[in-house]
């Protein structure tokens, strides 16, 4: 299988030039003193980040973005608006975990959006790694797509079951050997993750949120990654609408903060997503072998982005009409 790989370069330092300039801006600008964002200013985040998301699909349609040819821009920037849909529907899992760790180690609200800033930083970096060994894989194995779609349908399968369950973040190894390693003040110092105290320099608890908010990125991109991969092959279209989505993480975790426990039935709507995209590249596979036809057979995109999305409406209109029971609150998808 051959890659589409963009070109030329230069959309690809272009799209990143662009990131970190609204990164910058980002934290240079709007967030320079530490404070709380309140959900007027975070609904307001939200929207520009989707907006953006959207304008920039409307451009891969129109030729602005890309360099595909007239009859190639309709199914990229289908294959944009599904990825960046299927990633920002699972991004919301990383919500629940901020909200859960936030909590558990009491990180004031005026720091929150800084540890989110750097934890989506190296989110960046993470996603751009496993993206490319994840397309170098498909392109000399086309088999690991196979691996891919298996490990889909079984991460959904375990979100079910692993619904409500609690999150230890002392219990988590990365965490348990920065303890040792490192001498760490029991308490909060500002913004700042480290400071140097009697000419020693030391961690603060807040690099230890830093630390796990980071470690659990690397679960959940091996859950995503997998996922747009099967969608589409293109890695510009892959890279790009995984941006996008991280990017309005932070807005969208303040926008939600204080009515994620509504939305409680969510999981099972990702763990649908998750097997349904699984599920859609073995049966792809079954009907070309079932009717011993000579080309791939391949699932209208705009079908897949119709399911995806109506998975995901049910997901929440259920969370409304079933509210959580209290003796449940408290927990997190895993």
């Amino acid at each position: 299988m051959e890659l589409e790989l963009a070109k030329p370069w230069t959309w690809w330092l272009g799209f990143n030039l662009f990131v970190l300039a609204m990164l910058a801006l980002d934290l240079g600008v709007f967030h320079r003193k530490a404070h709380e964002v309140r959900f007027k200013e975070a609904l307001t985040w939200s929207v520009v980040w989707v907006a953006l998301a959207l304008l920039f699909n409307f451009g891969i349609l129109q030729g602005w973005f890309g360099p595909y040819l007239p009859e190639e821009r309709s199914l990229r920037a289908k294959e944009f608006l599904v990825g960046y849909l299927v990633e920002k529907s699972l991004s919301i899992d990383n919500v629940f975990v901020f909200a859960m760790v936030f909590a558990y180690f009491s990180v004031p609200a005026a720091y929150q959006h800084r540890v989110l800033f750097y934890g989506i930083i190296g989110a960046l970096l993470m996603r751009a790694v496993f993206i490319f060994a994840g397309s170098w894989l498909i392109q000399h194995f086309e088999w690991v797509l196979y691996f891919f779609a298996a490990f889909l349908v079984v991460t959904g399968i375990k979100m079910i079951w692993a619904k409500g369950k609690q999150i230890e973040p002392d219990k988590n190894p990365v965490i348990r050997l920065a303890r040792r390693m490192l001498p760490i003040t029991p308490e909060y110092h500002g913004q700042y993750f480290f400071r140097r105290i009697d000419g020693r320099l030391v961690a603060t608890p807040l690099f230890l949120v830093l630390l796990f908010i980071e470690t659990t990125d690397v679960i959940f991109a091996i859950d995503s990654i997998p996922a747009i991969l099967i969608i589409t092959q293109d890695t510009f279209i892959v890279y790009t609408s995984n941006v996008f989505a991280i990017l309005g993480l932070r807005a969208l975790y303040f926008a939600l903060a204080g009515f994620m426990k509504m939305f409680h039935m969510l999981t099972y709507g990702l763990a649908g997503v998750l097997v349904f995209i699984g599920g859609k590249m073995f049966y792809q596979a079954a009907v070309k072998a079932l009717w011993q036809l000579d080309h791939d057979v391949k699932v209208p995109i705009g079908l897949s982005l119709g399911v995806i999305a109506a998975i995901i409406a049910m997901s929440v209109v259920a969370s409304l009409l079933f509210p959580e029971k209290k003796s449940t609150r408290g927990a997190t998808p895993a």
